[in-house]
């Protein structure tokens, strides 16, 4: 008996098989590739292009995109607010266009979450050699500019025939499914493979579900965490992404709630308890609270959950001093469970915590440690009283003043995205997260042009819910593309628009580390050439308002929360202007180091002073083995 058949051609047949893939975690099935995301050139406009308009909306949902690099962004935000269960895809031409694809297919790899990037490439059967965009390599007949993109894939494939497409196919889905293996996949796809039909089974194009496995802690391991924690007088969780990513909350509250250990979050992971917990410490490490800060110093035990221990989190290893401190690491992956010496519990985070508490169910910490972390955790929230507040409600707001005014405004299941500049290290030490997607900090790339593109995947993926990108000059400059595709799409996204003339951490930055904010300063040049000048004249205001955007401009804090509350309240995309005060210090110092070397000679008093700095604090560094 012969095998039913399709005849369609390869990128037809792509996008018939990406519409009936489907996730399934706890009996809930989602759909795996949701949509896709497309700018067309010569390389995919008669491939994936056609493709995509003969399966029409209903097939394959399909969202125009003006930047490639934007067009992952949006994708990232969308599979994050959907806890990974589900993606979208994202298609270009050969050229730049697939290069473009680079940023964002690292941003995603970084950050554990999964987009499918589909970018053209050259003819597989060389017909046209070389072709407008192909890169050539004298040695190398078979390199193109999509291969800029196999460090940054968790799985890359050349589909070079048709029948090649079936493993390929699969594979990428195996992958974008796996909480361990997922982050960015490419199939590159040569132009002319993608218009070649095939007759393809038709069991290629059956519904398929990829199960989003909960490994359990395996026996040993779970005996010599419980053994640890019980044998530990300071514990501290650190809370990592993982914990959203398995919808671990409610678990980590339980083992909380029973042995009153104490959570420390990480920029991923902040959310993870609500802020008005009592073992709520807030963020952790360079950008932590000095709860969290002090409370790590002396901790004898610190178990990480679903964290992968990036320098701002163990302030470049100089965080935990206690000289007795060890660390159990409870991951998904067995890569970042083994960092620091750990011992590990590679497991699920929901199904690892649940086993903790019931393993610890007649253990607590002792009271006074309770007393102590809780003393500082009330310090601390009036410190963050002190910043959020302004003294005089027609003054500039500060950038501190400008996030209590939104804490003011939104609502507990409104997101707040942010990922570069030096509102990272604000929102990291102040905000008050009150629900687990209320926080989304991109901070695993700290990617510039993040934010508007982002707040469109969120958008999508929670059309009902507030959505916040929070963005200085210098981030709304790299990539304000993406606020057209919001207007076109009638998509309600708030965008809080921060003019401080400059890269403004980085400024910060560069004056620690004897730089003395050279180039980071938005300004025309002085008659010495410095960049020390009057600021330039530009209106972001009115280019936003340009691309389709309302626009709400706010001189102070009455201002800037009225602003706020009318822009929470409108149907369409807006944007909130504001020009900061930026010599009037409202932010909280840092409580711990970051290690960015200074030079170790140099000529000029600033650098001198700042290296003598930066070797008192790296003697604080210590390998933990």
């Amino acid at each position: 008996m012969s095998t039913p058949t399709r005849r369609l051609t390869v990128a037809q047949a792509l996008v018939q098989f990406l519409s009936v893939q489907y996730t399934e975690r706890d009996g809930v099935r989602h759909r795996l590739i949701a949509g896709t995301w497309g700018i067309f050139g010569h390389g995919n406009v008669a491939g994936l292009g056609q493709a995509l308009l003969e399966a029409g909306e209903d097939t394959m949902p399909f969202h125009q995109g003006r930047n490639e690099q934007a067009m992952v962004h949006a994708a990232v935000g969308y599979t994050r607010q959907l806890d990974r269960l589900s993606a979208q895809a994202v298609t270009t031409s050969i050229g730049p266009g697939a290069t473009n694809l680079v940023t964002g297919a690292a941003l995603a790899t970084i950050n554990r979450l999964p987009v499918l990037l589909l970018p053209g490439d050259y003819f597989a059967t060389r017909a046209a050699d070389p072709l407008l965009q192909q890169l050539e390599h004298p040695v190398e007949a078979d390199l193109s500019v999509n291969d800029t993109l196999r460090p940054v894939s968790r799985y890359f494939d050349r589909v070079m025939r048709p029948e090649a497409l079936i493993p390929a196919a699969l594979n990428a889905m195996r992958v974008l499914a796996d909480p361990v293996e997922t982050g960015a996949v490419t199939l590159a796809l040569p132009q002319d493979v993608q218009a070649e039909a095939y007759d393809w089974p038709e069991e290629f194009f059956a519904d398929r579900v990829w199960h989003v496995r909960r490994p359990a802690a395996d026996p040993f391991e779970l005996a010599e965490a419980v053994e640890a924690i019980r044998a530990a007088e300071r514990p501290v969780i650190v809370a990592g992404g993982g914990i959203h990513h398995s919808r671990a909350e409610d678990a980590l509250k339980a083992l909380v709630d029973a042995t009153g250990i104490p959570v420390a979050s990480t920029q991923a992971g902040k959310g993870s308890l609500r802020y008005d917990h009592p073992a709520d410490l807030g963020g952790i490490g360079h950008t932590g609270t000095a709860v969290s800060d002090d409370i790590a110093r002396t901790a004898d035990l610190v178990i990480g959950v679903g964290t992968r221990y990036t320098d701002f989190t163990t302030a470049s290893h100089t965080l935990f001093q206690n000289p007795a401190v060890r660390f159990v690491n409870l991951n998904i992956t067995a890569f970042d469970a083994h960092k620091l010496a750990a011992r590990t519990l590679v497991c699920d985070a929901r199904a690892g915590l649940t086993a903790l508490t019931e393993a610890l169910a007649d253990h607590r910490v002792n009271s006074a440690y309770e007393a102590e972390y809780r003393e500082g955790k009330e310090r601390w929230e009036q410190v963050v009283d002190t910043a959020f507040t302004a003294p005089d409600e027609n003054a500039v707001p500060t950038q501190t003043q400008l996030l209590g005014a939104l804490d003011a405004v939104v609502g507990d299941d409104d997101v707040v995205i942010n990922a570069a500049g030096s509102l990272p290290g604000d929102l990291h030490k102040l905000w008050r997260a009150r629900s687990p997607r209320q926080y989304h900090l991109e901070y695993g790339f700290s990617c510039m042009g993040y934010e508007i593109p982002a707040g469109i995947g969120v958008q999508q993926a929670a059309p009902d819910t507030p959505v916040w990108s929070l963005v200085g000059d210098g981030t709304y400059l790299m990539m304000p593309t993406e606020i057209v595709t919001a207007v076109q799409e009638g998509l309600p996204v708030n965008l809080v628009l921060i003019q401080n003339h400059g890269y403004a951490s980085i400024g910060g930055l560069s004056e620690s580390v004897g730089s003395e904010r050279f180039g980071t300063a938005y300004r025309y040049r002085a008659a010495d050439g410095t960049f020390s000048g009057a600021p330039l004249p530009v209106d972001l205001a009115a280019n936003a308002a340009s691309l389709g955007m309302d626009v709400l401009r706010a001189k102070t804090v009455r201002e800037l929360r009225e602003a706020l509350a009318t822009a929470r309240a409108s149907d369409r995309p807006t944007c909130v202007y504001v020009e900061t005060d930026t010599a009037t210090p409202t932010a909280p110092p840092a409580e711990a180091w970051w290690d960015v070397p200074v030079a170790e000679t140099a000529s000029r008093e600033s650098a001198v002073q700042a290296r003598e700095e930066y070797d008192r604090q790296v003697a604080d560094r210590r390998r933990h083995l």
